[in-house]
């Protein structure tokens, strides 16, 4: 079994220092417009960076995996606070492929849900081939995580539930945009792990 270390490595202190700058900067913005939703979302982010220092030798991440989560958690924050055709990035409409109001597509919301567990995906795989290595290159490998990243999906909507409980007038949508988060949390699951095989063939 894998032993706890210590200490940070050189290129992880700028995965830290950005994460910490935008995470500062968001939490203000929010405050100063009054926007308390997100303040649930800025306490979530903090609670995912002490995990993930917590167990950053244990996990022993590559860096490119680092980055990609800091990346979804600045998506994530950017959705929720920067202004767009009078509403805000998660509401925008990148590509009008089909459907009106809850039933959009694709929306920015949707294509960050999709790479945000499609990196959960990613992070899960790994701890679970580092631990458990003579698992590396099998189904147990490759299913096992994307359906944990797709439960984690879960937890996250009832964290939304919470925040329209909790907070009035949220841009956390309805019973369709539920449905259509999870469809893309398991949508990007399924790439993540397809991606993680295929690399893993060509390396062979």
């Amino acid at each position: 079994m894998a032993q706890r270390q210590s200490g940070v490595r050189p290129g992880e202190w700028g995965v830290l220092v950005f994460t910490l700058a935008y995470v500062a900067g968001f939490s203000a913005w929010f405050l100063l417009r009054g926007n308390f939703e997100f303040v649930i979302y800025v306490a979530t982010m903090l609670g995912l960076i002490a995990l993930v220092g917590y167990n950053l030798r244990l996990a022993d991440m590559p860096l490119a995996m680092l980055w990609a989560l800091t990346f979804w958690g600045l998506a994530h924050m950017a959705g929720g606070s920067v202004p767009v055709d009078g509403s805000v990035l998660y509401n925008w409409q990148i590509i009008p492929m089909t459907g009106t109001g809850e039933m959009r597509l694709l929306k920015y919301d949707q294509v960050v849900h999709a790479y945000g567990f499609g990196v959960t995906t990613w992070v899960l795989w790994n701890v679970l081939v580092r631990h458990y290595p003579t698992s590396r290159h099998t189904w147990t490998a490759y299913v096992f995580p994307a359906l944990a990243a797709m439960g984690l999906g879960s937890v996250n909507e009832i964290i939304e539930f919470t925040a329209v409980l909790l907070v009035p007038d949220t841009n956390v949508g309805g019973y369709y945009n539920t449905a259509l988060d999870l469809v893309f949390n398991a949508s990007g699951a399924v790439i993540a792990m397809v991606l993680v095989g295929l690399t893993e063939r060509r390396q062979g």
